[in-house]
């Protein structure tokens, strides 16, 4: 799944992106791994999610129903 990310779009964490949807960060990176989240690499491997592609992969599956992803650590 190729996404349309706009530049200015914040990157979360495996674990910012699990405390949204409540599970561990390894399923996030399974999710990842099966296709149904697209991953982008930094330079040291390791993965980050585009908040506008969480956001839409949380409408699509019944997650929140409008409005931002809410911040994780506050």
């Amino acid at each position: 799944m190729r996404s349309k990310t706009r530049p200015e779009s914040r990157l979360l964490t495996p674990s910012e992106v699990a405390a949204l949807f409540r599970v561990d960060p390894k399923t996030v990176t399974r999710w990842a791994q099966q296709g149904k989240l697209h991953a982008i690499r930094t330079l040291g491997g390791h993965r980050r999610y585009s908040e506008d592609d969480i956001q839409a992969f949380l409408n699509d599956n019944g997650g929140l129903d409008s409005g931002r992803l809410p911040n994780p650590l506050g």
